[in-house]
Order: C-alpha cells, then structure tokens, then sequence
C-alpha cells in the first residue's frame, strides 16, 4: 500500500486570488518547492485535491483548468524533475450535493482507489476547515492547517497541526516522522 499528501491547491501550492485560471494569476507560494522536495524523499506520492466552484460559476472552463493544471504540473518538472502523481477536482458549487466536493470525500476515496493509499500512513495539507474535515471523515492520519480557524471548528479533528507557511508544514511532517 502506499502513501500519500494530498493538497488543496489555492492557498496551499499558490496564492490565492480567487477563481485563479490564467497562467498569469498563479503564483506558487513561497517554500512550496522545498516542502513537495521533501514529501517526495520521504516516499510519499503527491496529489492536488482542489474544490473548483469557477467552473460551475461559468468563471471559467474545465478546459481552463486543465490548462492551469499542465501549466504547473510544467513548472514543477523543470524546478524540481517531478510534478503531482494525480490532480482531482470538483467543479460543482456548494449547494449541487455532490460526493467529491470536499468537506465530503470523494476526490481522496478516488485517489485511494487508483493508488492503493493507506489513509493512515498519509498527510492532508489545506487552508480551510472543509479540507480539515474531509481529511478527519476519510481518516487521514495527519492533517495540517494553514493559517487560522476558530476553536469550535477544529474541536472534533484529531491530529491536526495549524502553521502559517509552507516551512512549518515541513517542520511538523519532519517531527511526525522522524
């Protein structure tokens, strides 16, 4: 079985400016390189799991994203030789229900399908709750928030560690696993 860390991509790999789909618009974030590094030394395959309501909103295309998506995948093979083993996504909006749109869990119960993931040996990375949450319903084992959240919200999530950059993610990842 292998493992994993799964992203959330705005605000996790690049800045988050809101609907981002023009190559122009992604900025990856600081320490980003070094942390994706790092994951991929420790044996972990990487994957993006990215809620995409632009697409729903007719802000912008799955043609669009794709494009966005190949664009960094781009970037990361000529800075580093390697980029994502998988990119899933959800185009819906909030209110369409459906299983992939995280807080649910669909887009992680996808890639464990396809890879063989043991959730416990693996790492959730996002900056919002609903990643939070969606890692704690599909039984992540670790679950790193980056940036802020209130008290109440995060009560029922175990093992969840809250930093503000990607160099204290790195920091825990290297703690829990060393």
């Amino acid at each position: 079985m292998n493992k994993a860390v799964f992203f959330d991509r705005d605000g996790v790999i690049n800045k988050d400016f809101g609907y981002i789909y023009k190559q122009e618009d992604f900025v990856f974030n600081e320490g980003v390189f070094d942390l994706l590094k790092f994951c991929k030394e420790q044996g972990f395959l990487l994957f993006v799991i990215t809620n995409q309501s632009g697409i729903a909103r007719g802000y912008y295309t799955i043609e669009d994203f794709k494009t966005l998506s190949a664009y960094m995948q781009n970037e990361l093979k000529k800075k580093l030789g390697f980029g994502f083993d998988s990119i899933y996504f959800c185009p819906h909006l909030p209110q369409e229900e459906c299983v992939c749109r995280k807080p649910k869990t669909g887009m992680i119960d996808q890639a464990k399908k396809d890879y063989d993931i043991k959730l416990s040996d693996c790492f959730i990375i996002g900056d919002k709750i609903s990643d939070m949450q969606a890692g704690q319903k599909a039984q992540i084992a670790y679950k790193i928030l980056v940036g802020k959240a209130p008290k109440k919200e995060i009560r029922f999530i175990t093992n969840i560690h809250i930093v503000q950059n990607a160099k204290e993610i790195r920091e825990v990842m290297h703690r829990i696993l060393h």
